[in-house]
């Protein structure tokens, strides 16, 4: 098994200390629905200004937000292979790697840090909103609530993968997937919230015989 974390294997009922300075270490956790109460309020603010002071219709507007749904899944898998996977190298990207990922295969249930602190969400929230404006203007009023609805689902789906059993239907797989990925093949099933793009761009985990 690929070795992402620090420790030899994963610790499922432990917490990581990452911080001597107290008020940092209690800011390096959250409660998973302050982000996603976060980004709900976005969402809803930008979707009555993208009604109430765009000319942009409403038919348009709901092709938009899946558009920003269906590239946030995108954007998900991007980033977990390519950052949260990154191979560190050196002393810089250990580090950064640790702390934005290792550390969550090293604890993979710490329900604390399933998700990024609120300040650092809302640095996203708006580095999202000021780039999806200068490149689509009035249009990214409907699409960052696409995009913010599929991050937000993405929180769901990962806090509940880890805290939760899994259900008995068809989104089983998901909580499946996840788990191959934590402690079986880190190389595999890289979407959390979608199997989508592992299906298409071939990380799937393998069936076993």
């Amino acid at each position: 098994m690929k070795k992402i974390g620090r420790l030899d294997r994963p610790d499922n009922n432990g917490s990581a200390h990452m911080f001597d300075n107290p008020v940092l270490e209690r800011l390096s956790r959250t409660h998973i629905s302050i982000p996603i109460i976060l980004f709900m309020g976005i969402s809803t603010a930008s979707l009555y200004y993208a009604v109430t002071a765009t000319d942009i219709s409403i038919s348009l507007g709901l092709g938009i937000i899946l558009v920003g749904l269906i590239v946030f899944t995108f954007v998900e898998y991007i980033m977990h292979k390519y950052f949260f996977h990154m191979e560190p190298d050196s002393p810089i990207k250990d580090k950064v790697q640790y702390s934005v990922h290792g550390v969550h295969h090293d604890y993979p249930r710490d329900k604390d840090r399933l998700a990024m602190p609120p300040f650092i969400s809302a640095f996203y929230a708006m580095v999202f909103y000021f780039v999806f404006t200068f490149v689509m203007g009035d249009y990214a009023l409907y699409f960052l609530p696409g995009f913010l609805l599929g991050y937000s689902a993405y929180l769901g789906v990962h806090y509940a993968v880890h805290a939760y059993q899994p259900p008995k239907n068809f989104l089983k797989i998901l909580w499946v997937n996840h788990a191959v990925h934590h402690y079986k093949d880190p190389d595999a099933a890289f979407g959390v919230s979608s199997p989508l793009w592992d299906y298409i761009l071939g990380t799937m985990p393998k069936k076993e015989k």
